[in-house]
């Protein structure tokens, strides 16, 4: 391992060690906790621990709730990697497809976190399905994603156009691509 990122290794686990010890919300810690020991998406725990945190931070105006922001958030990870796609990206989709609301629904139909077309659930044999449960739309939304990604050979930005139904507009992409840099990178 090279000198500097050993040192920038102890650096985060000091600073993440001084946040834990210094957080006053003992029920985030102690759910961070249990979701890291639990969590089979992530390589390790260190990074179960620092990826759950950062993230749960960045999400905590949006879903306020400590059990609930940390369940979906081990679920958007788990099916991005699953899908081998990054978990930021899926986080940046999901920011601009329902604003974490997973029970919108758009003006053309397309319903739950990731907006996912109700045809769908018939096109797989599954009519009963329900997208509006977090699981079943994560499933599809990032198995549709993942797609439009290989069948563009890579192109984030046509992937992105498909997955919304924009082929040629720029204006979804630049949401997303503004979601994801913004908010979701580090």
């Amino acid at each position: 391992m090279k000198l500097s990122n050993f040192l920038l290794l102890v650096s985060m686990l000091f600073a993440f060690d001084a946040f834990a010890q210094n957080s006053s919300d003992p029920q985030l810690r102690q759910l961070l906790k249990e979701a890291i020991s639990e969590s089979d998406s992530f390589t390790d725990r260190f990074e179960a621990e620092v990826w759950l945190m950062d993230m749960s931070n960045r999400l905590k105006k949006k879903v306020p709730e400590n059990k609930q922001r940390i369940s979906l958030l081990k679920q958007i990870h788990f099916e991005a990697r699953r899908a081998k796609l990054h978990p930021e990206l899926v986080l940046a989709v999901i920011d601009v497809e329902s604003n974490f609301n997973p029970f919108a629904i758009s003006h053309a139909g397309a319903m739950g976190l990731m907006q996912v077309m109700p045809f769908w659930l018939k096109e797989i044999g599954r009519p009963g399905d329900n997208l509006f449960r977090i699981h079943t739309n994560l499933r599809m939304g990032c198995t549709i994603l993942k797609y439009y990604l290989d069948k563009e050979k890579g192109n984030l930005t046509r992937a992105l156009m498909r997955y919304n139904g924009s082929l040629g507009s720029y204006r979804y992409t630049r949401k997303v691509f503004n979601a994801l840099d913004f908010r979701w990178r580090n």
